[in-house]
């Protein structure tokens, strides 16, 4: 053998050592980072599920509140004449308030009025008769 070849054979045999480190050094990293995509994929697998019975359990939710949401409605437009009349007698009763205190004002007027009417009778009936004796 040549020295060329005693040199090659040198070469061969360090990148043989080399490949051979590295893949004892490089196995049990490639071991941990296979169980952790291992992991993740369980996790993803436990995460879909969870989602699935979620999103399951939140359109029923969904479809609750959308009956409510009907029955509510339909309950106010029942109850929404109700409110209606009710807005209706406020407004009759404060008619009715205003007429009672106009009434109340012109019965005073009128009293006053009747007072001074029948005063002045009764002092035209007493002249009248101190004039019959005279």
């Amino acid at each position: 053998m040549t020295g060329i070849e005693i040199a090659a054979l040198i070469a061969a045999c360090a990148l043989l050592a080399l490949v051979v480190f590295v893949i004892v050094k490089v196995s049990p990293i490639l071991s941990r980072l296979n169980k952790t995509v291992d992991n993740v994929n369980h996790s993803l697998e436990v995460i879909t599920k969870d989602v699935d019975s979620l999103s399951i359990e939140v359109e029923g939710l969904l479809n609750k509140a959308n009956v409510l949401v009907d029955d509510v409605n339909g309950k106010l437009r029942v109850t929404n004449p109700l409110f209606i009349a009710a807005g209706d007698l406020g407004v009759t009763i404060s008619d009715v308030n205003t007429s009672s205190r106009n009434l109340a004002t012109k019965a005073v007027k009128l009293s006053k009025t009747s007072r001074a009417v029948a005063a002045f009778n009764f002092g035209r009936s007493i002249l009248s008769k101190k004039k019959k004796v005279k």
